[in-house]
């Protein structure tokens, strides 16, 4: 009896055999014409067995699994200034209840409101975007300390709006903000927002989307790498996006 998969394949690929029989076929050589290499992947495909089940040797996994991945292109930690495995891997925890929570609350969040005052930036307004998520004082470069919006309702526009966005727009304005930061110093405002957008993000992530947390990743570990002291407010920050993005 064909399996369903022969069944299927028929009619999927049609084939004229003409002539020739199963028997006729050489999987070993290269097919003669397009209506051959069809009847071989047919052949190939009913001589799969249904099920391959993989035969693993558990002494062979490493016992201890670490969340220190590398992103290329990253500048190593100077010493002193890499945060401990045990903390790397209490963040990561921390982060996945963060993403789980916005999953089950996405659909209540679809149905709330955000207050009149806060207007949203066009969808292709970059510079909007900068203005709105860092604040007009820090966005002119007179100010690196204090953002221009209430801190609630930046949590408030996180919360109610970017989780039920398409992926493209958080990912568009997580690019933004990427971009601002290669050319500017670290600020608290931009910390938050990139982290909150980052847990936003979807699995499985977009291609786009790997490529631009590396890029964040790697500025990152350039500007950690410039820091003189240990107790700089930026490394534990610098640290945890760092980590996050080893770690998506």
């Amino acid at each position: 009896m064909k399996s369903d998969v022969e069944e299927l394949m028929p009619r999927l690929l049609p084939v004229e055999c003409g002539s020739g029989t199963v028997g006729d076929l050489d999987l070993s050589g290269p097919p003669r014409n397009p209506q051959e290499y069809l009847r071989q992947v047919q052949l190939e495909t009913s001589l799969c067995p249904e099920v391959v089940v993989a035969q693993i040797d558990p002494k062979k996994l490493r016992k201890k699994q670490t969340v220190n991945a590398s992103v290329a292109g990253c500048h190593a930690a100077p010493v002193g200034f890499s945060p401990s495995l045990r903390w790397q891997q209490q963040q990561v925890s921390n982060f996945s209840e963060v993403r789980q929570s916005i999953t089950r609350r996405r659909k209540h969040w679809t149905s709330q409101t955000l207050d009149d005052n806060v207007l949203m930036p066009k969808l292709t307004d970059e510079e909007g975007w900068k203005r709105f998520c860092l604040g007009e004082k820090v966005y002119l470069g007179t100010s690196s300390s204090h953002t221009d919006a209430e801190p609630d309702l930046i949590r408030r526009y996180v919360c109610l709006r970017f989780p039920t966005c398409l992926q493209s727009t958080v990912l568009m304005v997580l690019e933004i903000l990427i971009g601002w930061f290669e050319e500017r110093e670290f600020v608290p405002q931009l910390g938050r927002w990139l982290y909150a957008l980052l847990a936003c993000l979807e699995k499985p992530l977009l291609p786009e989307a790997h490529s631009s947390i590396r890029q964040l990743a790697r500025r990152c570990a350039q500007l950690r790498s410039t820091l003189d002291s240990q107790e700089d407010d930026k490394l534990p920050a610098l640290n945890l996006l760092i980590c996050l993005v080893k770690n998506p």
